[in-house]
């Protein structure tokens, strides 16, 4: 579909890394940010191309469920 892809944190944890920034061209399936969560790292990834339109979290930042780290374009 179309529209901005928003990628949100599944479930509560800690930013890890964030591997994009603002203005960022991404590919499907590219990385963008790992959260730690439960002990695990889990890298979320777009689910198709875009342009990041903006990054909402940090690294080291602690996160909510859903809440949305960052908006491709």
């Amino acid at each position: 579909g179309g529209g901005p892809q928003r990628i949100a944190a599944p479930m509560p944890g800690r930013v890890v890394k964030v591997l994009v920034k603002a203005g960022d061209a991404v590919s499907a399936r590219q990385g963008l940010v790992v959260v730690e969560a439960m002990k695990m790292e889990n890298e979320l990834r777009a689910a198709r191309p875009g342009i990041v339109g903006e990054v909402r979290v940090a690294e080291g930042a602690s996160v909510e469920a859903n809440t949305v780290l960052m908006v491709i374009v």
